[in-house]
This record gives structure tokens, C-alpha cells and sequence, in this order.
């Protein structure tokens, strides 16, 4: 009788703890809404996860429980509790259970992960180059773009770079989530499952504009991903030779400011930017001045080797020494009229 007394209240116990864990996992927005095939997947493992250590959970509270109620003492018993010997089926079952749930996650897991890493027969392939503080997108074609665009219910093979350091490539809603590590190609399956506006992170700390490091992501059907991609082509082909100054150089300059980050640690009128991570740009021809030299001289050396000449206040090391490797020579002397105000707009 009292054997079944007290596994009524553990029944009781567990029942509830299980209801209290239920109800924190259920009506907390732990992950936001999926917009991939493979966020489809992770949220399976989350949630097959999430209910194995909500059992666990209800088990463990009701045997604290019943043991903290059956077997209190006096307060002022200091005798030793009778010695006992261990239960060898008990012993036993606490054992086998969790290895067998580990093993239950670890496959599951294991399958989910071999699934998202296979990007199927007809997969889209881009390439993304990130560098402090920004994201760029090659298309097939020679199409460039600062902004992710992808078509819906089609796999989308990402192969990574980086010049620098070490940047992480993350999607939210999307899901995956991968490094991306200077010197080597890292390779990353996005399937999107509805179309939409989205917002690509860098999530692991890559220096003082870390924070800046966004991209917009968009999701278009794909007679409309078509129809982008040929205007992006078609753009890209009518700007061809277009990096001598005067307006066209200046536009391949406002492009290439927003595709290499620029903006993201510097303030620059024309741009639109106001960020404080590094000088600002609205004042290049006294710092040319104080630097001794031409104001396109001054630009081109500031780009390609920043550390040459740093504003006094500013530190030196914290802008990326590489863009005089990663820019074209049209995007670089784009560039240059862009910032020396020639031919803008």
C-alpha cells in the first residue's frame, strides 16, 4: 500500500514538472519561423531533443520529490542512515535508458546533417566572399551583387571564402550555419521554402565592425529570380569599361562602397552612412592635405595600404589590408572618383 501510494505521487510529480516543461517550451518562441528545408529538419531534432529531457526532467524531479518527502528526518536526528546495498536492475536501467537515448539523438542527428549537406541534382551554386565588414555574392555569368537573392524550393550551394579571418554565415530563419575560414572552401546547402525578406548575420567576432556585418537576403519565385539575375547581367555588362572617371566610374565607386563594406565603419554624406568604427570619409581632402599628397593619390593608398597614413585619434591594424587583392581595378578606381567626388551624381 505504501509502495503504491508513493508511486501515485511520483506519477503525479512527473505529471506536472512535465506539463510546467511543456508549456515553457511550447509558448516561448525559442526559433523563429522556418523558411528552409533544413530549418525543417534542425527544428525536428530541437523538438525530438526537447521531449526526451522534458521526460527526463519529469523523472528526476518526482524521485527528488518523493525522496525528499519519504525519507526527511527529525531535526535533531544526526544518526547515520541504515547502509544499504545497490539495486543491480536499477543500476542497470539508468545505464541502458540515457545510452540509448544519446544514441537516439546522435542518429537522428547524424541523418539530419548528411540530409542538409546534400544539395541534390540541380542545385544553384554561389559563391560568397566575406571580408571585414561584408558580404558579396557571385553569380554564374559574373554576376556580383551585395545581396543575397535566391529562388524558392531550389537548393542553393553556397561555397565560402575569406581573405582575412574567420566570419560565420547565418540565416536565422534558414537555419544553417557555417564558418567561413580564410584559405580554404567551405560548402553550405540552403533550400528556402518560401519567399520573403531576410537578414544574413556574421556570427562569429571578426573585429571592431563585427556588428555591421549584414547582408539583405531575398527569396524570389524563380521566373522572377530569372528576371533578376538578366537585369543584373545586363547591368553589369552595360557598365563594362565604365571605371574612368566622370559619372560611370562614380557609379562603379557607389556600387563598389556598399558591396565592400565601406560603410559599415565610415561615415560618407554622399553614401548615406554615418558609422564611427573609422574616420570619416567626408573629410578626405584635409586629411590628404595633412598626409602631403594629392587627394586620388591619397585615397588609392588609403584603400590599398591603410596603415601608410592613419588619422590622428584613429588606431592603425583595424582596417583590412587586403583590397587592393580582392577589388578589381575598375572597383578600385571607381572607387577612388567615387570618394574624391568626381562625377557623382
Amino acid at each position: 500500500m505504501i509502495r503504491r501510494a508513493a508511486v501515485v505521487k511520483m506519477v503525479v510529480v512527473a505529471a506536472i514538472a512535465a506539463l510546467i516543461a511543456t508549456l515553457v517550451a511550447v509558448l516561448i518562441d525559442w526559433l523563429p519561423d522556418s523558411a528552409s528545408e533544413e530549418m525543417d529538419r534542425i527544428t525536428f531534432v530541437y523538438w525530438f531533443a526537447t521531449i526526451i529531457c522534458i521526460g527526463i526532467f519529469a523523472l528526476v524531479v518526482a524521485v527528488i520529490v518523493e525522496a525528499v518527502w519519504a525519507f526527511r528526518v527529525q531535526p535533531d536526528d544526526d544518526t547515520d542512515g541504515p547502509p544499504i546495498h545497490g539495486h543491480t536492475g536499477l543500476e542497470v536501467a539508468w545505464t541502458v535508458v540515457p545510452a540509448i537515448l544519446v544514441i537516439a539523438i546522435g542518429v537522428v542527428s547524424a541523418v539530419v546533417l548528411s540530409k542538409n549537406a546534400d544539395a541534390g541534382s540541380n542545385p544553384l551554386t554561389i559563391k560568397v566572399f566575406a571580408q571585414q565588414f561584408a558580404w558579396r555574392f557571385d553569380y554564374a555569368g559574373g554576376v556580383q551583387s551585395d545581396e543575397l537573392v535566391m529562388p524558392v524550393h531550389r537548393s542553393v550551394r553556397f561555397e565560402m571564402d575569406s581573405p582575412d579571418v574567420i566570419h560565420s554565415l547565418w540565416i536565422p530563419e534558414m537555419g544553417q550555419k557555417q564558418d567561413v575560414v580564410p584559405g580554404t572552401v567551405q560548402k553550405i546547402v540552403i533550400t528556402p521554402t518560401r519567399t520573403g525578406r531576410f537578414r544574413l548575420i556574421c556570427t562569429e567576432l571578426c573585429g571592431l565592425g563585427h556588428s555591421t556585418m549584414r547582408a539583405p537576403v531575398r527569396v524570389l519565385e524563380q521566373p522572377a529570380f530569372d528576371k533578376w539575375l538578366e537585369k543584373q547581367s545586363s547591368a553589369r555588362g552595360g557598365s563594362a569599361g565604365g571605371g574612368s572617371a566622370g559619372g560611370g566610374g562614380a557609379q562603379v565607386g557607389k556600387k563598389t562602397f556598399a558591396s565592400a563594406g565601406c560603410g559599415g565603419c565610415h561615415a560618407f554624406e554622399p553614401a548615406g552612412t554615418d558609422a564611427e568604427i573609422g574616420p570619416s570619409l567626408d573629410n578626405l581632402a584635409a586629411d590628404a592635405e595633412k598626409a602631403g599628397k594629392p587627394l586620388p593619390d591619397y585615397i588609392r593608398e588609403s584603400i590599398v595600404n591603410p596603415n601608410a597614413y592613419v588619422v590622428p585619434s584613429y588606431k592603425s591594424g583595424v582596417m583590412p589590408t587586403t583590397f587592393g587583392e580582392t577589388l578589381k581595378p575598375e572597383e578600385l578606381d571607381g572607387l577612388v572618383v567615387f570618394l574624391s567626388g568626381k562625377g557623382a551624381e
